[in-house]
């Protein structure tokens, strides 16, 4: 009788534990889902291609600047999808009930409080590591951020603000070699208006993921897509890197088109939610492809190491959303 009592509180004991451990990996699946956890490997390629643009530039970017700026390019992307969700809570109550504050996993407050604390620990990072020249480019980045979440989603500007904040984030970039590149020729400053470019096309095609029906959408988002690789062979053209940077950066170029080619063509064909969604997701995964065919036309190295980047954000995406 006593063994049988021990057995029934051990398993009672047991209980508790897994259930504690279930009510943990709710919550911390919940945050992970609140800040786009594979998005977050998306950031740092836009600060590496920033930092391959001052390099090319003839500046010297120090390798503790390019890793600090990139974790507050990180801080900053988790800040803005977080602010996100929290303004956009009694919308997604109705049309996406399963996201972390409808589904109660994350209180809005909570994820208000968390989304602007990121920011400003981020613009504190960036200028930490890099000085006043990059607190500043992180600043911008921040305020982008809150007039999309907050005022401008849905419409031009926000399209815009949308992109804004992913180009700034490349000027981001520039900053560890200790300034903004002024004196950088026209062709290295239309970069970041490449990546504004494309990301505010996007936006446009995720701004209408469910409502169905809308190609005029995709067409959008794909001429985005067509534009930038357009916008790289002129890069390219003014660069005129070596044989092997330019074969490296064409490789990144077609593995970018053949990524978010064959989603945008399924969600051009038949528009509906089930095929637009995965289109946006492949097409912001997708730019750390961009970001890497730009970067290695300065160099290999700078190229790489902004594109492998895509192993853990795809690796995530398998276990969470990436829009």
């Amino acid at each position: 009788m006593a063994g049988g009592a021990s057995s029934d509180r051990d398993e009672r004991a047991s209980a508790v534990d897994d259930g504690d451990r279930s009510d943990l990996r709710a919550i911390l699946g919940g945050y992970a889902e609140l800040v786009r956890l594979p998005n977050l490997f998306t950031a740092p390629p836009d600060v590496i291609l920033g930092a391959a643009l001052a390099a090319l530039a003839g500046g010297t970017p120090l390798p503790t600047r390019v890793g600090g700026l990139a974790l507050g390019s990180v801080l900053l992307y988790a800040g803005g999808t977080t602010l996100n969700d929290a303004f956009d809570a009694p919308v997604d109550a109705r049309e996406r009930p399963e996201r972390p504050i409808p589904s109660g996993r994350v209180a809005r407050r909570t994820a208000f409080g968390l989304g602007f604390a990121l920011l400003l620990v981020a613009v504190a990072v960036a200028f930490a590591v890099a000085g006043g020249p990059a607190g500043v480019a992180a600043g911008l980045v921040a305020v982008a951020i809150v007039a999309y979440d907050g005022f401008l989603k849905g419409s031009a500007a926000g399209f815009l603000a949308m992109g804004i904040t992913r180009g700034l984030n490349v000027v981001l970039g520039t900053t560890a070699v200790g300034a903004v590149v002024l004196e950088s020729p026209r062709r290295l400053l239309a970069v970041p208006a490449v990546v504004t470019a494309y990301i505010a096309a996007v936006t446009f095609m995720a701004a209408r993921e469910t409502e169905g029906g809308n190609r005029r959408a995709v067409a959008v988002a794909s001429a985005g897509a067509v534009a930038a690789v357009l916008a790289l062979g002129w890069f390219l053209a003014g660069v005129e890197p070596a044989a092997l940077e330019a074969a490296v950066a064409l490789a990144f170029a077609g593995a970018f088109c053949w990524w978010v080619g064959r989603p945008l063509r399924a969600a051009f064909a038949d528009p509906v939610p089930s095929t637009v969604g995965p289109a946006v997701g492949a097409c912001v995964l997708g730019l750390v492809l961009l970001d890497a065919a730009f970067a290695a036309a300065v160099g290999v190295r700078w190229g790489l190491a902004a594109g492998l980047a895509l192993v853990p954000a795809v690796g995530l995406s398998r276990a969470f959303d990436v829009t």
